[in-house]
């Protein structure tokens, strides 16, 4: 057989602030034998899907600075949450035509290691959701907002619950949940859009960071919180430690506010003692994950939970990434093979 074409989204270097779309990341286009490429006890994956997701910024870092995830490679492909179908399999775990969810190269074609492996999983997709929704609600995202929810917040009837980019592809999922359970919602972002988009979901209050300060704090007085569920962290984290209510939970997701610029100072930091509350981050890789996947496919499948998903048709220079870390994406932001 004749060579494939495979495309790559390649890191090059690190960046100072965003990212600049052909300068920190670029599309690049070579040759792979689908039928001889070593795989070395691991798979060749046809991919369907590729999930681009803010933690990503956080990889590309000094090699000698250390998280709770290796850094991007220079001159190497990037790489992160995706799901792809068997081509070929030298694992007796995976077969010819699975469709399997992990990490992988952010590529057309990618070989899975066979030390990967241990993070991939075979999807039955028993509901017939499309690729992009099983690295969006059904994958990653879904799976962040699905266990934080309930084994962090802990919710009750009758709470009410702020969320900061609540139109983003994990606080659009917490807000549905919320509003299942019985919550007061009361929903930040970033645009006139996204907020009406908010309302639709169910959103009882929202809000525009954007107005400022003053108006964020008004709206946080009016309507104290039980739980706040972070994934901007700056401002709007500091203004809650000083309106929501004694015994209130934060569940600390991200803090993208931070990932290309300076970090807020938390003026209010005491109020984490003073009102008892309870601030708990959490890394999703490891989690069981075991009621998530048995309830929210079938939930997406029959409309209970609606997902607006920012799709990309094909592999870019990095243009969506950074539409994602800006703002200017509207939903879960998913890269289009299938």
């Amino acid at each position: 057989m004749a060579p494939t074409q495979n495309t790559t989204l390649q890191y090059l270097k690190i960046p100072q602030g965003y990212p600049v779309p052909g300068e920190t990341t670029k599309k690049v286009v070579s040759e792979i034998e689908l039928d001889t490429v070593p795989l070395n006890g691991g798979l060749l994956l046809k991919q369907k899907a590729l999930s681009l997701d803010p933690y990503m910024k956080g990889r590309m870092r000094a090699a000698d600075t250390s998280s709770y995830i290796p850094p991007f490679t220079p001159n190497a492909p990037l790489s992160g949450y995706a799901v792809g179908e068997v081509l070929r399999s030298e694992s007796d775990n995976f077969k010819v035509g699975d469709a399997v969810y992990g990490m992988t190269e952010f590529s057309t074609y990618a070989v899975v290691p066979k030390q990967m492996l241990g993070y991939c999983k075979v999807i039955e997709n028993k509901e017939g959701l499309p690729w992009t929704q099983l690295v969006g609600g059904a994958g990653m995202s879904g799976q962040t907002a699905y266990w934080s929810f309930y084994n962090i917040g802990k919710p009750k009837k009758g709470e009410t619950m702020y969320i900061t980019a609540a139109a983003g592809a994990v606080g659009q999922i917490v807000l549905q949940l919320a509003k299942r359970e019985g919550l007061k919602v009361v929903a930040s972002c970033g645009d006139a859009a996204k907020l009406e988009f908010c309302k639709s979901l169910g959103a009882d209050v929202v809000v525009n960071y954007k107005d400022g300060a003053d108006a964020v704090e008004k709206v946080m007085r009016e309507h104290p919180c039980d739980i706040f569920y972070d994934n901007v962290g700056g401002e709007q984290l500091d203004l809650a430690l000083a309106t929501c209510n004694t015994f209130g939970r934060i569940i600390a997701c991200g803090g993208i506010s931070a990932y290309s610029s300076g970090i807020h100072p938390l003026k209010n930091y005491m109020q984490i003692v003073v009102k008892q509350l309870r601030w708990e981050g959490f890394i999703i890789s490891g989690k069981d994950m075991t009621e998530f996947f048995k309830e929210m496919p079938k939930l997406i499948a029959d409309g209970t939970i609606k997902v607006r998903e920012h799709v990309v048709k094909g592999i870019d220079d990095g243009e969506a990434f950074l539409d994602l870390l800006t703002g200017k994406a509207q939903g879960k932001v998913v890269i289009s093979l299938g």
